[in-house]
């Protein structure tokens, strides 16, 4: 597993459980380095934890990317891109409803990343992968 630091960005192959661990632990780290309050930097690891946690499942190999970001109105935040190269989510509707699983879990994770996020986007095309991106603004 590489980690870069380039002036508040960081990159995460996973493709271990301790990719996952690793990735949540520095990207909290750099939401608290940045000025999130605990309470927003928990949420944001919890969403990272998710999002690389799905790829280690469904695609078995992606990244993750956390960033320092600054908005087109000067607001401060963080983003979080997740990407992976595996069988695409067929009904993206369906994934993004609190209680849909197909790995047998509470079916919470991307519906619930949402929540925990101010904004949230993902586009996922069957056989060619899945893209999620997250963005927290700091208030």
């Amino acid at each position: 597993m590489a980690t870069l630091k380039v002036s508040d960005q960081l990159h995460f192959q996973i493709q271990h459980v301790s990719d996952v661990s690793t990735s949540r632990r520095q990207g909290m780290q750099l939401a608290l380095d940045m000025g999130f309050p605990h309470a927003d930097a928990t949420k944001i690891a919890v969403v990272i934890s998710e999002l690389a946690r799905n790829i280690l499942i469904y695609a078995q190999v992606g990244t993750v990317i956390v960033m320092a970001h600054r908005g087109l109105d000067g607001k401060r935040g963080i983003k979080i891109i997740a990407d992976d190269n595996g069988p695409g989510i067929p009904n993206l509707d369906k994934a993004m409803t609190d209680g849909y699983t197909t790995s047998g879990g509470l079916g919470l994770g991307l519906s619930g990343s949402k929540r925990l996020m101010d904004e949230f986007y993902i586009h996922s095309e069957v056989g060619r992968g899945t893209n999620v991106t997250a963005i927290k603004w700091l208030r």
